[in-house]
């Protein structure tokens, strides 16, 4: 048991939170402690009955029984495993910065949700959060199942198709890739690569709850590089970056091998 809290000790801090609720939300609907329909996205409920817990709940609950066991258990790896490397990556000593993402993702899936009748959010926010770690970390090859080793920047799409052979749907995981690309390409693609005004900031209040610290455990990912700004030469004309292995899709970097 100690070997056990000394692992749930080191995951990352937001992501320990958000690891521990996907665990016990769907344990206390398992159990029946409360009834799983309440648990769930409905629009009516939330905005005719004002149940906003909704939204939060529909994202850390999944309905586990014998025929989604599987898919729980391979979209909680999914959490721990991408979001401890953002988390330790490029977020490392900015949880604000994180906790943004988070919240920006969410938000977004969530009105998608409402708009869709979506009563489940778990596995966008995830596949989210996996899709921004796949885009810092495009050329980081990785190992999937049977040995099949490619570019990270596929992996969201390798498991859209692997939760589709699982659960014939892949919904929920378009909707997260989406998602994660919005903010992607918002935070990162069009401010720094093309230079583009910056729309996404995290909020001062954010900040002052969730100071930057330095140290922290280095991850994979880094933001990709700003461009450098045009030098006009003498007499005018014009001047001109782009930006380990597991069966579960743990990646290595090129030439580790």
């Amino acid at each position: 048991m100690s070997d056990i809290g000394d692992w749930f000790k080191s995951i990352p801090f937001l992501t320990k939170y958000w690891f521990a609720g996907s665990i016990a939300v769907p344990l206390i609907g398992r159990l029946g402690l409360i009834n799983p329909m309440h648990l769930v996205l409905w629009p009516d409920n939330f905005f005719g009955k004002f149940q906003i817990w909704r939204p939060i709940t529909a994202t850390l609950y999944f309905p586990v029984s014998p025929g989604t066991g599987l898919l729980y258990m391979v979209n909680l790896y999914f959490l721990y495993q991408y979001s401890s490397r953002l988390e330790t990556g490029t977020f490392d000593g900015k949880p604000a910065d994180y906790l943004f993402m988070l919240l920006f993702n969410w938000l977004c899936i969530v009105i998608t949700g409402l708009l869709m009748d979506m009563q489940l959010l778990m596995i966008p926010l995830i596949m989210s959060v996996l899709y921004v770690w796949a885009q810092l970390n495009r050329e980081t090859v990785v190992s999937f199942w049977f040995g099949t080793r490619f570019k990270a920047y596929y992996l969201p799409w390798v498991i859209l198709g692997f939760n589709w052979v699982i659960q014939g749907s892949v919904v929920n995981e378009l909707i997260g890739n989406l998602v994660g690309h919005l903010y992607f390409f918002l935070m990162f693609k069009y401010p720094m690569d093309l230079g583009g005004r910056a729309f996404l900031s995290t909020p001062e209040f954010l900040q002052r709850l969730l100071p930057k610290r330095r140290g922290g455990v280095s991850g994979f990912g880094a933001p990709p590089t700003r461009r450098a700004a045009p030098q006009e030469p003498p007499g005018g004309g014009g001047g001109g970056g782009l930006f380990g292995r597991h069966n579960w899709g743990q990646g290595n970097r090129l030439g580790d091998d």
